[in-house]
């Protein structure tokens, strides 16, 4: 298990407007205070997350626990739920390019869909297909097997695949570049 300090929510945009509470979202990264033992049973595996790190969880992690503690917001989650571990503690959407994938995650940077067909139709918004394609940009250490033991991934930086349609946690920076993390068996195939 990892506990982490919760980051502060947004009170304004990058733009400067102020937020009320009801629009200011529940933030999905903290920085990690303490880490457990590693014990899983019997077997014991090293944990990749260290005391220090920035890290990004699902905001539908199902084995986290909020904790409110000494005035402050903590998460008890279990390092698989853990998205990766950004670059600094005051990260923003513009560092997912640099975010290491923890455990079987990827990285991928989506490939965007066309937006005329071969016979030249302009496909709206609402008709184009979710991708299922993109390029590996960084792959987490591999997941941790029965015997506590690290199965390195079978994918590369730089390998282009194809995933599963609705996989993974999809993220945008602010300049429009699309990334997904998903988990390494979400991965259909190399394209």
């Amino acid at each position: 298990m990892v506990l982490a300090k919760v980051a502060d929510k947004e009170e304004k945009t990058t733009g400067g407007i102020l937020l009320p509470t009801s629009a200011q979202k529940r933030p999905t990264s903290g920085d990690v205070v303490a880490v457990g033992d590693g014990q899983i049973g019997a077997k014991k595996h090293d944990f990749q997350l260290k005391i220090g790190d920035t890290v990004l969880y699902s905001k539908f992690g199902f084995g986290a626990t909020e904790l409110a503690f000494q005035g402050g917001e903590y998460i008890l989650i279990r390092e698989d739920d853990v998205i990766g571990v950004l670059p600094r503690s005051s990260a923003t959407a513009g560092d997912i390019p640099e975010l290491q994938p923890v455990g079987d995650r990827v990285l991928v940077k989506v490939k965007e869909q066309g937006e005329v067909t071969i016979g030249g139709v302009i496909l709206p918004d609402s008709a184009k297909e979710r991708p299922m394609m993109g390029t590996v940009v960084r792959c987490g250490p591999g997941k941790v097997d029965d015997d506590g033991k690290r199965k390195a991934p079978n994918v590369k930086e730089g390998d282009s695949i194809v995933y599963f349609k609705y996989a993974g946690d999809a993220m945008e920076t602010p300049t429009g570049e699309k990334y997904v993390v998903l988990h390494e068996n979400d991965i259909l195939c190399r394209a």
